[in-house]
C-alpha cells in the first residue's frame, strides 16, 4: 500500500506553500486540486506520489505589480522606507508592489476616478489624487510643509507620451541625485505618425 500524508503537510513538503497555515487557508478556499477533484479538507490523506495543484491568489491588485516587481529585481533600486510617486496609479498594481517592498508613503495620481483598489484606498500610506493631471500639479498641490516628499517615481501611463510628463514629474520629486524613476515605456504612445 502506498504511503500517504495529510494534504496540508504535503503542500508544504512539496514547496507549493510557505507554511501549514497558508496551506490550510488555500485548501479551505477550494484552491487545491488533484486532477479534476477539488480538495477542501486539510486533513485529507493523499498518496506521496500525488502532486496536487495550487491556485495561488495574485500577489498584487493588478498585473502592473508583476511588471514593476520584475523591474525591481533587475534594477538596483531600493524601495524600503522611501516616499514614492505613482503616476497613473489606476488599479494600483505598481503602488501595491511598492508597499510590499517597504515604501513608507505613496502619492498616487491619476486622471481617472474610482479605479484604485479598495485595499489601497484604505491604506494610510497611500495619498490618492484622482481626477488629477500630473502635468498641472505643483509640489504645493501634492503635499504640505512637513509632509514627506517623494524621491522615487514610477509610471504606467496610457494615451500620453512619457516625454510630456517627465519634466512635471521631476518637479514633484525631492531634488538631488537620490531621486530615481522606474517608467513603463509603451511604444504605441511614444511613437506617433510623425516619427
Amino acid at each position: 500500500m502506498a504511503r500517504r500524508q495529510r494534504l496540508d503537510l504535503r503542500l508544504v513538503e512539496l514547496g507549493l506553500v510557505a507554511s501549514r497555515q497558508k496551506a490550510q487557508q488555500l485548501i479551505r478556499a477550494g484552491k487545491v486540486r488533484l486532477g479534476d477533484a477539488v480538495l477542501d479538507k486539510p486533513g485529507h490523506e493523499i498518496s506521496l506520489e500525488a502532486v496536487p495543484e495550487v491556485t495561488l491568489p495574485p500577489r498584487f491588485v493588478s498585473r502592473g505589480g508583476e511588471k514593476l516587481a520584475a523591474a525591481l529585481e533587475a534594477l538596483p533600486v531600493q524601495v524600503e522606507g522611501r516616499c514614492c510617486l505613482d503616476a497613473g496609479i489606476s488599479t494600483g498594481g505598481f503602488s501595491d508592489c511598492l508597499l510590499q517592498h517597504g515604501a513608507s508613503r505613496i502619492y498616487g495620481i491619476d486622471v481617472g476616478y474610482g479605479q484604485t483598489a479598495w485595499s489601497l484606498r484604505q491604506d494610510p500610506r497611500v495619498v490618492l489624487r484622482e481626477r488629477t493631471n500630473l502635468r498641472h500639479l505643483t509640489p504645493e498641490d501634492l503635499y504640505g510643509p512637513g509632509d514627506p516628499q517623494p524621491d522615487l517615481a514610477v509610471a504606467d501611463l496610457s494615451f500620453i507620451s512619457l516625454s510630456r510628463v517627465l519634466e512635471p514629474m521631476q518637479g514633484l520629486l525631492a531634488g538631488g541625485p537620490q531621486a530615481e524613476a522606474v517608467l513603463l515605456v509603451k511604444p504605441q504612445f511614444e511613437v506617433g505618425r510623425e516619427r
